[in-house]
């Protein structure tokens, strides 16, 4: 196998057609170069010809591009092909809609990003100089054309993204901007073999009963030259080899590791790997080869009827976890803008949040190698979500056979990967269906069922049986509804869109996939790309990147019920910020105090994908906003939460370690004056994995003074502040705390003293040096008590007290007027 990389040289321009009357004129007579792997928005950018869409409300001055088509031209040196030399022509990733022509003669055609596009060019190539040309046509208007052959079908967003498989999000979503992608957006190569290459490898990965580690690597070939030629699959694995024939164009080899080093999830063990080489032989010669890097596990979910109702429980390795994460969209609207070290920085910062697992979205992309590579690394399961999302997908064809294509091609990429936990239809399609209108619109048409429920389970257990797969998210198993809290996943938007953040305690869902809460990005990244004066909820940049139907509505009625709504944007700002994060730990808290009937709380969303108010807890500079401690916090190993139970407040202590807690819980009732004003040492015992509920005495739970008082519960580990009434009710201290900034190597150090109870304390210090990052936020403080805060940062301060100066140094003390209101 000789592989050659066609990624340098290529140049961008717009394509003849009827839609270039509507390009500006400086690009339509425009021949920039084009980056590869790109798309055409970087490329003009890059060449100054648009400004960036990103930047204030520039989203609204590149629409024109949704109708454009692009040509991608290179001109390559190479050997016209050498007797029996098969040569095929390889794009990992059209976007979208492309024709292909090598030398003036088409070779292919492509209408799906999500997959590899493989054409035999050896009539075509030529010794020297080879023309190449890609033609992208517009994503939307191919998109319209679908729609009009195979009718109508619902969809969430004005676009009709779903009769084209392509990422749905690059239509717009209510994070997203509408920013319709072109481009050749994965790599590009030929490659030349003669007798056979590896068309595809699939390494199934599993412990036996007796620890053994089990590699079942399954490989199809495709032939190149005629005859009988016997061809041999090895792999190779922690210095042991397996070496089968092929039989016809398959081939199973078997590789055993003795006493195999587990891969754990983050939090509950390390993540070993093995390097794992597989090659194609032909009369004692490697032909072919992969590289890959495994993991020895057994992942299973649990979804055994019990006295409740369905389960869904991951079990890793025999051990029952509750899974602790997020939703994962793509990291930057513009894909190949996504670099390995990004995903890493992002990963990361999910592992310091005390995260367990992602799910990869069904309206973005199945990702790339970088990101299920750091996974596996850090110990991060994913939850993969086939390309479906929020519509009524069509099952006729051509896009039937483009879905079992792409999914064939990416569930076998995937295989070799530890990280990867369960493989998913879709995302509230079956929702949809039962709840948004969907059997009356369709009319019997079509909608995707049997994708969800035929073709994507049947993929799934040919090619990779040792994983779970569900129809959708949510789902509830039967004829019941596909959200019911007693079975399956279960999606919770009711909070956000209708009511207040303390209806999560509503329901008790054995998994929730999705629940979450909007809040601006850090000042720094907004103060970055919007620039209106001046800046308010209102102003037009603003507004363009709040994209959520009725945002900034449910910002402010989701915040009226607990802090007042400040009419200064930068209270307003603070403020919004501290409700998100406020009302997403209030739902894991509730959810993680009923282990084991709920077993996993995936908030929406880890990321964004462009500077956006949204529910994301790291917005798109890659800055954590308040949210992102608040989850740190919520999903802490070990935790205490007070909750609720038969109409009594409840001590629940959460031990997410795998070995027993126990000792003393101190418990006091504070004046915010500091003043005990009683207090109890409760024993307890956690046993691994568990939570359990202590009941307090009456004298605690009953203050005298609801407006000015705070339960406390202390040990060793973990601390819990409960308040009797909403801040708005509340007598705080506008003015609680004092402050010394200290220069330290690589930043300042913050110190902090509360003279009157102080909620939620956080320094936020990116609004005076945007590369800061401050190690800890949104800290209660009792009265005499002391913290520091370091900030870790690079920019030199000229006047570091700035550092606790009132935008700055913030509390909830500080949005909330001095006096009890009646």
């Amino acid at each position: 196998m000789e592989r050659q990389t066609l990624h340098d040289g290529w140049q961008l321009s717009v394509a003849a057609g009827p839609a270039s009357d509507s390009v500006p004129d400086s690009v339509r007579d425009a021949r920039v170069p084009a980056a590869v792997p790109g798309s055409t928005h970087l490329d003009l950018l890059a060449a100054g010809l648009i400004p960036d869409p990103f930047l204030d409300r520039n989203e609204e001055s590149v629409t024109w591009m949704h109708r454009a088509d692009w040509r991608y031209e290179l001109t390559f040196e190479t050997r016209a092909p050498a007797g029996n030399e098969r040569v095929d022509l390889v794009f990992e990733g059209l976007d979208t809609v492309a024709t292909v022509e090598l030398n003036g003669i088409p070779v292919g055609a492509a209408a799906n990003m999500h997959r590899t596009h493989r054409f035999d060019v050896r009539p075509l190539l030529r010794n020297g100089a080879n023309e190449l040309t890609v033609v992208f046509s517009s994503a939307l208007t191919h998109a319209q054309q679908v729609e009009q052959e195979l009718g109508w079908r619902d969809h969430a967003y004005p676009h009709p993204f779903n009769m084209i498989r392509k990422m749905a999000c690059s239509f717009g979503w209510d994070w997203g901007p509408d920013l319709q992608t072109a481009g050749i957006w994965r790599p590009v190569r030929l490659e030349r073999w003669r007798t056979a290459r590896l068309a595809s490898v699939r390494p199934l990965v599993t412990i036996d009963p007796d620890g053994t580690g089990r590699v079942e690597v399954h490989a199809d070939v495709e032939r190149g030259e005629p005859g009988t030629r016997r061809l041999w699959l090895v792999a190779e694995v922690d210095g042991r080899t397996a070496r089968v024939p092929f039989s016809g164009d398959k081939a199973v080899a078997t590789a055993f590791v003795p006493d195999a080093r587990l891969w754990w999830p983050a939090g509950h063990g390390e993540q070993p790997r093995y390097d794992l080489a597989v090659s194609l032989e032909s009369d004692g010669e490697k032909i072919d080869a992969t590289e890959h890097r495994i993991g020895f596990r057994t992942i299973t979910v649990d979804t055994e009827p019990d006295e409740v109702g369905t389960p869904f429980t991951f079990v890793v390795n025999g051990k029952r976890i509750f899974a602790k994460g997020a939703n994962w969209i793509p990291d930057d609207h513009f894909l190949t803008r996504v670099t390995r070290d990004r995903l890493a920085g992002r990963i990361d910062q999910a592992v310091e949040a005390n995260f367990t697992m992602l799910r990869v979205w069904g309206g973005g992309i199945y990702e790339t190698e970088d990101f299920y590579d750091v996974c596996d690394e850090r110990g991060i399961l994913v939850w993969q979500d086939f390309p479906f999302a929020c519509g009524a997908y069509p099952e006729e064809e051509p896009l039937w056979s483009e879905v079992e294509a792409e999914a064939r091609e990416n569930v076998a990429r995937l295989t070799g990967h530890p990280s990867l936990a369960l493989w998913n239809g879709n995302n509230e399609n079956l929702w949809g269906f039962a709840d948004w209108g969907w059997p009356e619109q369709l009319g019997g048409k079509t909608w995707g069922l049997r994708y969800y429920t035929e073709l994507l389970p049947a993929i799934v257990a040919e090619l990779d049986p040792t994983r779970h797969y569900s129809p959708g998210s949510p789902y509830s198993p039967g004829e019941r509804h596909p959200n019911d809290a007693d079975h399956g996943t279960r999606h919770d938007w009711e909070v956000w869109n209708r009511v207040g953040y303390q209806h999560y305690r509503d329901h008790v869902p054995r998994f929730c996939s999705e629940f979450g809460f909007q809040g601006p990005p850090t000042w720094a990244t907004l103060s970055r790309w919007v620039h209106d004066e001046p800046l308010t909820p209102a102003s037009a940049g603003f507004l363009t990147h709040q994209k959520a139907d009725d945002g900034n509505g449910k910002l402010e009625r989701g915040l009226a019920a607990h802090l007042p709504v400040p009419a200064d944007f930068a209270d307003w700002h603070w403020a919004t910020q501290l409700n998100q994060a406020r009302a997403v730990s209030f739902g894991i808290e509730h959810y993680r105090s009923w282990w084991p009937r709920t077993a996993g709380a995936l908030v929406w969303q880890l990321n964004d994908c462009w500077p956006a108010t949204s529910w994301a807890a790291v917005d798109s500079d890659g800055r954590r906003k308040p949210l992102w401690y608040a989850l740190r916090h919520a999903f802490a190993p070990r935790s205490l939460t007070v909750q609720p139970r038969d109409g009594r407040s409840v001590l629940f202590l959460v031990n997410d370690h795998d070995d027993q807690w126990s000792g003393d819980v101190r418990v006091e009732r504070q004046s915010f004056a500091g003043a005990v004003l009683d207090s109890a040492a409760v024993p307890f015992s956690v046993a691994a994995r568990s939570v359990v509920g202590v009941e307090l005495p009456d004298a605690l739970l009953t203050p005298s003074a609801p407006a000015a008082e705070v339960l406390v519960a202390t040990t060793d580990e973990a601390r819990v502040v409960h308040l009797f009434r909403e801040d708005l009710d509340l007598a705080y201290d506008p003015a609680p705390l004092t402050a010394q900034v200290v220069a330290v190597e690589g930043g300042y150090r913050v110190d902090v003293r509360a003279t009157s109870f102080a909620r939620d304390v956080a320094v936020l210090a990116d609004r005076v040096a945007p590369d800061a990052v401050v190690e800890e936020m949104l800290v209660p403080m009792l009265a005499g008590e002391s913290r520091s805060f370091f900030v870790r940062t690079e920019t030199p301060l000229a006047d570091p007290a700035v550092l606790a100066g009132p935008l700055v140094l913030r509390s909830a003390n500080g949005l909330c007027a001095p006096v009890v209101r009646s």
